[in-house]
């Protein structure tokens, strides 16, 4: 049996060189993924055999666990070569770049080299653009579903920031130039950046406490990216306190968490959203913060610290999605986002979180204490809670109507179900059963029978 190491194939004379049998696993992970070592096996692949102990394999297994970041689960067994006792390992692993005793190494013909940080960089994007390549692949929509008029808006917006040269002709050559079509065929991109009608949405809720179980008002947010961040965004004005700060002429209001900083994130969550994923984005009010959650996996090797401090340049999940976004200057330069969302917070007292979930990202900003009577405005400031009564009692409007439209709707139809409900008021199903509980629970419904053969009834005053 002739043996003879390559790039994935490692031989060790004994377990005296388990160290670097370590950083040799390492070391092919990194480059392909998968490999095997054999201990008993010299470098010219002569069989001289291994000494197998009661914890031989044992301690080649713990210092694998011990010393390997992430965690790999390799087969470890005892083989017979030309009647000699050996160790064949056999490993594989998706989660590149991995660590041995705290480093980066990677294969280079049959030897193991040490990467540098630019390095370890290179290694990281190559992981991003091979994992997260669901933008470029092939669509199945056809250039008639996308949005004419989307497509001249971006051309407007793009052209007034002089980030690109030509306009409107038709929408497959804009498509085109945008590299957004391959072989003739759509990109996925093109599904949420200029197509209404596809899959993609933000649920958007408010809470009436600091955590998720009573919501006062609950929705979805669908459309193309760009509907759906000046939908986001307004909905989040909407939901949150104003102050007004008075100037010499006029007054300014002042909103309690900065806009630009709101928007910031709600692009950043677009961006960087893993589109493979059906779970969608979030944005949850709660009475002392308010989240915005992507999902799709944080870059490993780097934090938002790092973004931040300006240490790191940007490592895009989405380049097609977000080089669309840069030329309709909703992205100022690359890697700035989480920069410019720190800063503006900062600058307004706010204090702002960037979480690291299993999941995704969440960007976390904390609303001024309830009890707080005076914003960090200036000397020449007042605190008003105008704005926020406003919206207060346009939001008990807005719930005091739709409660109306469901017993409306029921006067009419004593055994309309939820979704027709849904259909009929244009509210989502979530939000018909929180109204329909609410409705029950002061006693002005009551559902008489079964759920499927059951009806409603709407109670008289003098029947509460």
């Amino acid at each position: 049996m002739e043996l003879r190491e390559s790039e994935v194939l490692e031989f060790k004379k004994s377990t005296s060189e388990l160290k670097e049998a370590v950083i040799s696993i390492v070391s092919i992970l990194n480059k392909h993924q998968k490999g095997e070592l054999y201990f008993g096996v010299k470098n010219d692949g002569e069989i001289v055999g291994q000494t197998i102990g009661a914890s031989t394999l044992r301690d080649i297994s713990q210092a694998i666990s011990n010393h390997i970041e992430p965690k790999i689960y390799p087969s470890i067994n005892l083989v017979n070569i030309e009647s000699k006792s050996c160790i064949k390992i056999e490993f594989q692993g998706e989660d590149i770049p991995y660590h041995a005793y705290g480093r980066v190494y990677i294969r280079v013909a049959d030897e193991d080299k040490q990467l540098s940080p630019h390095e370890i960089r290179k290694v990281i994007i190559r992981k991003h653009n091979d994992n997260y390549k669901w933008e470029s692949d092939l669509s199945d929509y056809d250039v008639k579903m996308v949005s004419v008029k989307d497509v001249k808006s971006f051309i407007n917006k793009a052209k007034s920031a002089k980030r690109i040269n030509f306009g409107f002709s038709q929408v497959k050559i804009v498509l085109n130039k945008l590299d957004l079509i391959r072989n003739n065929k759509l990109l996925k991109a093109v599904e949420p950046l200029f197509c209404n009608n596809n899959s993609f949405e933000v649920q958007v809720a408010v809470f009436a406490g600091t955590d998720k179980i009573t919501f006062l008002d609950i929705d979805k947010i669908t459309g193309n990216l760009f509907d759906i961040l000046e939908k986001s965004e307004a909905y989040i004005r909407e939901h949150i306190n104003w102050g007004v700060k008075f100037g010499k002429l006029e007054r300014e209001e002042i909103p309690e968490i900065p806009i630009k900083a709101i928007r910031e994130a709600l692009v950043n969550s677009l961006c960087h959203r893993d589109y493979a994923v059906p779970k969608g984005n979030e944005v949850a009010v709660f009475k002392n913060r308010i989240e915005i959650y992507n999902p799709g996996e944080f870059p490993k090797e780097v934090s938002p610290e790092d973004f931040i401090t300006g240490k790191e340049r940007s490592i895009l999940r989405n380049p097609l999605i977000a080089e669309v976004f840069y030329k309709a200057k909703e992205i100022e330069k690359w890697g700035s986002g989480l920069k410019r969302i720190n800063d503006e917070c900062k600058a307004a007292n706010v204090k702002v979180e960037f979480k690291i979930l299993k999941t995704g990202f969440m960007v976390v900003f904390y609303r001024l204490d309830e009890k707080a009577k005076v914003l960090p405005l200036g000397p020449n400031t007042q605190k008003t809670h105008r704005k926020h009564t406003e919206n207060a009692q346009e939001t008990h409007k807005k719930h005091t109507r739709n409660a109306q439209e469901i017993i409306d709707a029921i006067k009419m139809n004593s055994k309309i179900t939820r979704k027709q409900l849904s259909i009929k008021t244009g509210m989502t199903e979530s939000s018909v059963i929180h109204y329909l509980r609410k409705l029950q629970e002061e006693g002005t419904l009551k559902h008489i029978g079964s759920t499927k053969s059951g009806y409603w009834e709407v109670m008289d005053a003098d029947k509460k």
